[in-house]
């Protein structure tokens, strides 16, 4: 039997991507999409979320909004310069087919976690203030989610927004502390694995050809995104940050982990939103997260290719 998902998403180039590939793979079954702001804002993302669900035929999969700011900061605006102004791309978008469901991610998310105890894996692609709501309103959503998976974080390399923080946590330390600390059995799929993971012009082309709607859509979108990452790294090609986050899901064995104790940077402007891992133990605080080190990068976007267009 498929494992069943919520994507928390803000979509963002790198997150429809990851949507389309979950869509993709039977090991998963999409039961919801819940919305946040981060790469663009949360209307934005909301609508986004649709579209991408229109172009993959998923008509039937309920999306909800959520948050529109982080909990205690003001919402930072630079995932426009690397996503384009409607977060997929700068392209023009089609007409959503629909608005978004009744009812708020947070609520959604308490609501069928708690009601299939065990049950309910959490893919959270954005900031975690979707997740940090759901955890205030019910707690024991940590102990009755079968598994968190998050795209955030950066254990033993740079961030990519400033020196020492990833940008789904700088978008919201407070609220990445919260999750961290309120005990989700949570992977952290962070830079230190998804900056090794570049789908190249080749592998697009590829998608393009054989992709049918989805692949012709991908092309589109991710243009800005890799024109992004050729002026600001030199990177010929772009990462695939969220989409490693859904590759956890399908099979751990592509990652090699650590067991750590990960705490989030909430009271330093400088270091704000830095994800702090104990590495030797000093902490004397036992792990609550698993952090992704290494993947298999070739093997990954091989079957990303594969799922991405056998279906066209």
């Amino acid at each position: 039997m498929p494992r069943r998902v919520i994507f928390d998403t803000d979509p963002g180039v790198d997150d429809a991507m990851a949507l389309l590939f979950l869509l993709r793979s039977p090991e998963l079954q999409l039961d919801a999409v819940t919305t946040v702001f981060g790469n663009v804002d949360v209307e934005q993302t909301t609508r986004n979320s649709v579209i991408v669900l229109d172009v993959a035929g998923r008509p039937d999969v309920p999306v909800f909004r959520g948050a529109d700011r982080p909990l205690l900061r003001g919402r930072q605006h630079g995932g426009a310069s690397v996503h384009g102004d409607n977060g997929l791309g700068g392209i023009r978008l089609p007409t959503a087919s629909r608005t978004a469901s009744a009812g708020r991610a947070a609520d959604e998310l308490e609501d069928r976690i708690m009601a299939s105890p065990g049950e309910v894996t959490l893919i959270a692609v954005g900031p975690l203030t979707n997740v940090a709501l759901a955890t205030c309103l019910e707690p024991r959503i940590a102990e009755n989610v079968h598994e968190l998976v998050i795209m955030g974080g950066a254990a033993l390399v740079p961030g990519n927004v400033s020196p020492v923080a990833e940008a789904n946590i700088h978008n919201d330390p407070e609220a990445a502390r919260i999750v961290f600390e309120a005990g989700f059995p949570l992977t952290m799929v962070g830079l230190d694995v998804t900056l090794k993971a570049i789908i190249v012009p080749d592998d697009v082309a590829t998608i393009r050809a054989n992709g049918g709607a989805v692949g012709e859509f991908i092309h589109e979108i991710i243009t800005h995104y890799s024109d992004h990452y050729a002026r600001r790294d030199g990177v010929i090609g772009c990462p695939m940050h969220d989409s490693a986050a859904v590759l956890y899901a399908i099979d751990p064995s592509y990652f090699r982990t650590e067991r750590w104790y990960t705490q989030i940077e909430t009271q330093s402007d400088i270091t704000a939103g830095m994800t702090v891992v104990d590495q030797r133990g000093r902490s004397g605080k036992a792990p609550n997260a698993n952090v992704c080190l290494g993947i298999d990068d070739e093997r990954f976007l091989a079957l990303y290719r594969e799922r991405l267009t056998n279906h066209a």
